[in-house]
């Protein structure tokens, strides 16, 4: 009997750290902390998506749930039908039985596709590695059915990956993975490596697959405002970690972590008329293989406190979907209770690069009530007929170039023309000297 309140999968301190080796004997001397303890759930006939700067360990977090490469510590509670297994502690021979409901989409389709078969071949493997189906003419009607499936024609399943577009090769990926009818899928930047107008066709395409046929996605990207359309829930990880954890509607429209707030102001607003302020964020994404004590976000964030490089922050629940590792909202769900909406803070600012006379930037565009969109205060607007921004003062017009140092001789050109010597105004335009 299958409990539909139950998630589907339970990840529970995921860990994937890679040994790093030295020497002639190859001695230990550290670990890549790639992914450094995950927890979240994915529902069934649910999109959970993994966002975060490149390096973050969202690719390494689902190829180590799936096995594809061996976790170093955590668990993985699948259920299947009445069942309950712990992917982490199967034996080899009892998670390739597994499989079946275990698929993952990768990023490129050409690379994960094998030039010498044909895609019928690539599509049937599983087939009969499983023994779903058998004879060739079995393999060749389920092939068949795939295809239509994935809005490819059937008689192109004799052509070779590189006779197909990056859409329709991508369309073969969704097209293998579905092959075994899975319950989850692990979709790796199924849609990075596309343009734009291929990229809605297979999001559409998995949003029908995932109606039809109650699927599960892990979907791993970049582009936000994709994952915003496709996510029921998005989490969001920073060096190893995940640092907020929301639906897409409550996590777009009330950020609460300072690493959200800037990694949201980098997503474009479709209106040019709209302003936005953007969260330049100082320094770089420190290494994962030494990663900083207490917060790792403290090294960049632009309202750390000192407890901030001591104690990692725990997770704060703000309402029932939303979570967040800050020792801010920590203290501020302690002073205004559990009850009480969170409201931004108006200190929270960065400053772009440029300097020590760096303009100041709101740590979120909504952060200020007196800001509208245009990113102008109220008082400037007073007693305007538009929301227009003024112009800047236009600079004077320089006539002549930069002023030489002094001492310093012209620069030499490869022209042997050289410029005619001052005129004396004592002499007359005939050059003979005036009479006085």
């Amino acid at each position: 009997m299958i409990d539909r309140k139950k998630p589907l999968l339970e990840i529970r301190g995921l860990k994937k750290w890679f040994p790093i080796h030295k020497g002639v004997f190859r001695k230990h001397a550290g670990d890549v902390r790639a992914v450094d303890g995950l927890d979240f759930d994915v529902g069934r006939t649910e999109t959970v998506s993994l966002v975060g700067e490149s390096g973050c360990g969202k690719t390494t977090a689902g190829r180590s749930i799936l096995r594809l490469i061996e976790p170093t510590g955590g668990s993985a509670l699948f259920r299947d039908n009445d069942r309950e297994f712990d992917l982490f502690q199967l034996h080899r021979s009892e998670m390739r039985a597994l499989r079946r409901n275990l698929q993952i989409i990768f990023q490129d389709p050409f690379a994960s596709l094998n030039p010498r078969i044909p895609v019928s071949r690539a599509i049937s493997e599983a087939l009969e590695v499983h023994r779903i189906a058998s004879g060739r003419d079995e393999l060749d009607q389920r092939v068949a059915e795939l295809m239509e499936l994935v809005g490819l024609r059937p008689e192109f399943r004799n052509r070779y990956p590189h006779e197909f577009s990056g859409g329709q090769r991508q369309r073969i990926g969704i097209a293998r993975a579905l092959a075994l009818k899975p319950r989850f899928i692990v979709c790796d930047e199924a849609v990075s490596a596309l343009d734009v107008s291929i990229q809605a066709q297979v999001v559409n395409l998995l949003k029908d697959l995932q109606r039809e046929f109650e699927l599960s996605y892990l979907f791993i990207a970049h582009d936000l405002s994709v994952v915003k359309y496709i996510s029921d829930r998005i989490a969001v990880m920073y060096l190893g970690r995940i640092v907020e954890m929301a639906t897409a509607t409550e996590l777009f429209e009330n950020p609460s972590h300072p690493y959200t707030q800037a990694l949201l102001s980098a997503v474009p607003r479709p209106d040019p008329t709209k302003k936005k302020e953007r969260i330049i964020l100082q320094g770089d994404v420190p290494s994962p293989i030494k990663p900083p004590s207490g917060c790792h976000f403290h090294t960049r964030c632009p309202v750390a406190k000192p407890v901030c490089k001591e104690i990692y922050p725990g997770v704060t629940r703000l309402s029932p979907p939303h979570t967040a590792s800050c020792h801010w909202l920590e203290e501020w769900r302690t002073r205004r209770g559990p009850s009480t909406r969170l409201r931004r803070r108006p200190h929270e600012v960065s400053r772009e690069p440029g300097g020590r006379g760096g303009r100041a930037v709101p740590a979120n565009e909504e952060l200020l009530a007196h800001r509208g969109d245009d990113g102008l205060p109220e008082s400037s607007r007073r007693g305007t007929k538009s929301c227009v921004p003024p112009r800047s003062p236009r600079l004077p017009v320089k006539l002549r170039g930069p002023a030489r140092p002094a001492g310093r001789a012209p620069p030499r050109t490869s022209c042997s023309w050289s410029p005619a010597p001052a005129r004396d105004l004592s002499r007359d335009p005939r050059g003979s000297s005036t009479r006085h």
